[in-house]
């Protein structure tokens, strides 16, 4: 392997808990997050060795868009239906520490706001505030104009402003 691309084991420890969280921020749900790190991970162990140098968090974030995006997809075209609540008692388990690390990061009010947001709006926002990403990260990730990066963002916050504030 090249000096300047890492190895699959680097990427997992590097970057394995932001993967965690932005998926989480995403999906909502400790179990489909869990999923989604997974297939992230399995798809940059094989792209890694076409990887070419530039800009790794952009390679990595537009591979988690992709995987989260193909599983809605995916679950639009095969729908499924919910556990009744009473099937559940007995699959209840503690929660794992990056669950409990991200559930920690933002209050319940947040995800949920951030859950009512439009999918293009919520993956701004997650990108840019919860993982961290600059706009031009962001742009070079969705595969969208800088200009269109910044909008989303803003109009964002103004969505989570409006769902997250108290009427007076």
């Amino acid at each position: 392997m090249r000096d300047d691309v890492p190895t699959w084991e680097e990427v997992a420890q590097r970057h394995g808990r932001k993967i965690y969280n932005f998926a989480y921020r995403l999906t909502g749900n400790p179990d489909d997050s869990a999923d989604l790190v997974q297939e992230v991970l399995l798809r940059v162990r094989r792209g890694l060795e076409n990887y070419r140098p530039g800009s790794f968090d952009g390679w990595l974030w537009r591979i988690t868009r992709n995987a989260f995006l193909d599983e809605v997809r995916k679950r639009k075209r095969r729908p499924t239906s919910e556990l009744p609540e009473d099937d559940r008692l007995g699959l209840v388990a503690s929660p794992s520490p990056d669950e409990v690390l991200a559930s920690v990061r933002l209050s319940e009010d947040v995800q949920a706001a951030l859950l009512k947001l439009p999918y293009e709006f919520r993956e701004a926002v997650v990108m840019c505030d919860v993982v961290g990403l600059t706009y031009e990260e962001i742009s070079e990730s969705v595969e969208i104009p800088i200009g269109t990066v910044r909008s989303r963002i803003h109009r964002g916050r103004k969505m989570l402003r409006e769902v997250l504030t108290w009427p007076v």
